[in-house]
């Protein structure tokens, strides 16, 4: 009857007709019925009839399968709490779990990332006695890996050793996964290496894992290094290792190398796939050889695959055009249309795009034009990107133009365009215009959110209107709006610029306050404008808090300060901030070599103190001023 699924008969005939035939239940009629209604997604049903049975008394006592098939019935069903009660319910009855029941809860706790419980259960199942077998131990540590837990799981990994148990490949493989996910590749590769001496032959999969998490790292060379280790220990790639090592040639602009691979594996039998073909369509995209990509894509074609889509080739405009490449992307624009692909409003926005970014606003509308043509509605983005070519090419008047074109065609703006336009008429010195946008925005209703108080109070800085951002900025602080380090970095320059020293002081000590961590900015603003009030050792003591931050001065603040103490006449200290550069991380910069060299040449101001700075830098004082 259960094989049957007719499993309300089953159970009728379990409860009554077996006693009218004078048959007495045992636990295996029981536990058949209990695994039917289980499978029936009635594990709630199988409890009742359980604890039917067990109030009752009886000769019928239920062992640790009758248990284990309804607490994994729960576990099917979601019922993660059910599951766990009844667990501690047999355990108080007595019944010692065996190695399925144990495993079948570690299993169902990690899908449902309860990892601390499975955690409990495994070292409660290890304490009884219960020996876990090597399923078991996968799960668990697969679980761990999945959830960026790769150290515990290597933790695991080792108690399974000590106890003697023999990790098989697919424990490695999990863990290798773990590391390679996590991006712990110096774990991986020393995981990798113990494989041999433990007995464990690697095979496909493993060197899929290492060739894919350098590639994913930008190590290209080192994935190609094991992918020829994988020839030289005679396993043979499949489809995913050609995939993997194609792309990182692709990447690496490799393409003839990439082409070479795609023909060496046709040559052994395999067959490239959508991902092979994306990859060498999309490098050859970036490398401007269309004729190529034609070929590929009609390849691709005549073998029934699906061609690479306008989301694809949106994708690749949009890289180009990111890059400065506007003339590469129209043409793979045109390409896309010419193999019967419809460019959508992403497609033209990001050709859009392209030509507002160098510059080119004819041409953007130009594209506008043949975007309307081609039936397709510009919308916010569209306008905005315009209106952001517009603001970055100094043309804020065609700007607004285009904004009331925007409103008057009812598409309402989003906080990016308003952020674009107000930080255009800032740039343009236009604050009045800009003041007045901000108190339409709000009569409008709209939210003004953290990007839009950084453009205002970092243009009204840059305005001349430090004293009017500090009063805006602390009306916002009275907002409790969680403001970011980027805000405080403005504002602590403004009330530096105002000689509002002591509150700028107070604003960067509330940043650690506020469990935000100053960054690179921060110390250099702070640095600077103590130097330059000429608090030298204030300024140096916060350069020393810099570094124990960890936060490493760059060239760029190493430069700021020899120039302003050389142009206050601290030669000697900006001689041993001049012995930090390196030529390396640390360089002198165009502005510091002219100031030198006007401050020590043979008509300088400091040519009698040239010996104050390092050796190397003494060949300035024979240097003469064009």
């Amino acid at each position: 009857l259960c094989h049957a699924k007719r499993t309300d008969e089953a159970v009728n005939m379990l409860l009554h007709r077996m006693s009218e035939f004078g048959c007495v239940p045992n636990v295996i009629s029981y536990s058949i019925v209990l695994k039917s209604l289980c499978d029936d997604s009635r594990s709630q049903q199988a409890l009742d009839l359980l604890q039917m049975v067990r109030k009752e008394g009886g000769a019928c006592s239920f062992n640790v399968v009758a248990y284990s098939t309804v607490i994994h019935g729960f576990f099917k069903e979601g019922e993660v709490s059910k599951a766990c009660d009844l667990f501690h319910e047999m355990m108080q009855q007595g019944i010692v779990p065996n190695v399925v029941t144990y495993s079948s809860i570690i299993d169902a706790l990690c899908k449902v990332r309860a990892m601390d419980k499975a955690k409990l259960v495994l070292q409660q199942m290890v304490d009884n006695g219960v020996r876990p077998h090597m399923y078991t131990w996968n799960s668990f540590m697969y679980s761990l890996c999945k959830n960026g837990r790769s150290k515990e799981a290597a933790e695991f990994f080792d108690s399974m050793t000590s106890k003697g148990l023999k990790p098989n490949i697919i424990v490695y493989s999990t863990l290798l996964h773990g590391y390679a996910t996590e991006g712990c590749l110096a774990d991986m590769i020393n995981l990798f290496n113990s494989m041999e001496g433990n007995g464990i032959v690697a095979h496909c999969n493993v060197f899929n894992i290492l060739i894919d998490a350098y590639a994913k790292c930008g190590m290209r060379h080192e994935a190609m290094l094991i992918f020829t280790k994988m020839r030289e220990q005679g396993v043979s790639p499949n489809v995913c290792t050609y995939a993997t090592v194609i792309a990182a040639l692709c990447r690496m602009g490799r393409l003839s190398d990439a082409m070479g691979k795609l023909n060496k594996m046709i040559a052994t039998g395999l067959q490239p796939d959508v991902a092979i073909y994306t990859s060498l369509i999309q490098g050859f995209c970036t490398h401007g050889d269309l004729g190529k990509v034609k070929e590929l894509v009609s390849e691709m074609m005549n073998k029934g695959m699906p061609r690479p889509n306008i989301v694809f080739f949106s994708s690749v405009i949009n890289s180009l055009c990111k890059e400065g490449r506007v003339t590469d992307a129209h043409s793979i624009f045109d390409l896309a249309i010419n193999i019967g692909e419809r460019p959508d409003v992403i497609t033209f926005t990001s050709l859009i795009d392209g030509y507002c970014l160098v510059g080119k606003m004819d041409k953007a509308f130009k594209v506008l034009d043949a975007m309307v043509s081609a039936g397709i509605e510009p919308d916010v983005y569209t306008y905005t990107t315009l209106l952001d070519g517009y603001s970055r090419n100094g043309r804020i008047d065609d700007g607004l133009t285009l904004f009331s074109e925007m409103m008057h065609n009812k598409i309402k703006p989003t906080t990016a365009t308003h952020g674009t336009l107000l930080n255009g008429l800032f740039r343009a010195g236009r604050t009045a215009s800009a003041k007045k946008m901000i108190h339409e925005m709000i009569e409008s209703g709209t939210t003004v959110s953290l990007s839009i108080y950084a453009i205002i109070l970092e243009g009204l800085c840059r305005n001349n209107c430090a004293d009017e951002a500090i009063t805006l900025f602390q009306k916002v602080r009275a907002m409790n709006i969680k403001l970011d380090v980027a805000i405080l970095n403005t504002m602590i320059n403004a009330m530096f610029k105002v000689q509002r020293r002591e509150e700028a002081n107070d604003l960067f000590a509330s940043i650690s306050a506020s469990g935000l961590v100053p960054n690179a900015s921060t110390y250099r603003t702070m640095i600077t404008n103590l130097l330059k009030e000429g608090l030298v050792e204030e300024a140096e003591n916060m350069l020393s808090s810099m570094e124990k931050s960890c936060c490493a001065p760059d060239s760029r603040l190493i430069n700021d300060i020899i120039r302003i103490l050389l142009e206050q006449g601290e030669v000697v200290k900006a001689g041993n901030y001049m012995s930090r550069v390196d030529g390396k991380s640390i360089s002198l910069e165009a502005s510091t070599t002219s100031l030198l060299i006007r401050l020590f040449s043979r008509e300088g101001k400091y040519r009698e103190k040239i010996k104050l700075l390092p050796v190397k830098y003494q060949f300035f004082g024979g240097a003469t001023v064009e």
